[in-house]
């Protein structure tokens, strides 16, 4: 360990850092031109739900049959579906809206291990992105609300990108479904013990979502709170 810290010590002590050029600057429009086609493609869009969960979900599963349902509902209270376009409980939540007669979107992003968008997606709205950045910007910008199906690291980073923006008031509130009481029970279990108790999070920061089994229950609460709240773009 020692020799080969002392070769990538070495390696970096070589470089002349002034001489060192990159197209990182250049890479200023890509990105530009992400957001563009995201934001044209995405301002018509009108009332949407966004539902995330792991592309490894099998059709049999129990939660992609719950998906499906949740979806299918949430069109039936005038909202469109959002997705991040792949297989498993992307591809449920799509089915689901496409059944329900409500629109049905998804951003997809391009991966090695991955071979596109699923066939449930309304055409017009389907997109491909490069960049995570990019993608989770429209995931949250069109959406009134955030249904989360169990899901791996991917999942995750959405569902703390979006808790992160309401807690830091860079977003109006909306609400934040987490479906599946044994999946998620252990992280908001560590929630209480760890980060309540160490004052890394406050008491009501725990009231930004909300825990349940049911489709029943799913498209109760998104309905409950547009009944008390207006509707509203975020951002």
């Amino acid at each position: 360990m020692k020799d080969l810290d002392q070769r990538i010590s070495e390696k970096f002590r070589q470089k002349d850092w002034n001489e060192v050029k990159t197209n990182d600057a250049w890479s200023v429009f890509k990105i530009m031109s992400e957001f563009v086609d995201g934001y044209e493609r995405m301002a018509r869009l009108g009332p949407c739900v966004s539902m995330f969960g792991s592309a490894r979900t099998l059709n049999e599963h129990k939660y992609y049959e719950l998906a499906e349902e949740i979806a299918y509902g949430i069109t039936k209270i005038g909202f469109g579906i959002i997705t991040g376009g792949g297989p498993g409980i992307m591809e449920a939540a799509n089915k689901g809206a496409r059944r329900g007669g409500g629109k049905s979107a998804g951003l997809g992003i391009e991966l090695p291990f991955e071979a596109g968008n699923n066939e449930f997606i309304d055409r017009d709205l389907s997109h491909t992105f490069d960049y995570f950045f990019v993608r989770k910007v429209m995931l949250v910008k069109y959406a009134q609300g955030f249904v989360v199906l169990p899901g791996g690291f991917g999942t995750m980073d959405e569902l703390f990108e979006a808790l992160t923006l309401i807690q830091t008031g860079k977003i109006g509130r909306f609400p934040i479904v987490l479906v599946g009481t044994d999946y998620w029970s252990g992280l908001i279990d560590w929630f209480k013990s760890t980060l309540l108790k160490d004052g890394k999070i406050n008491e009501e920061d725990l009231n930004l979502f909300r825990v349940v089994d049911t489709s029943e229950e799913a498209v109760g609460h998104i309905k409950a709170f547009y009944d008390k709240y207006a509707v509203k773009q975020n951002f």
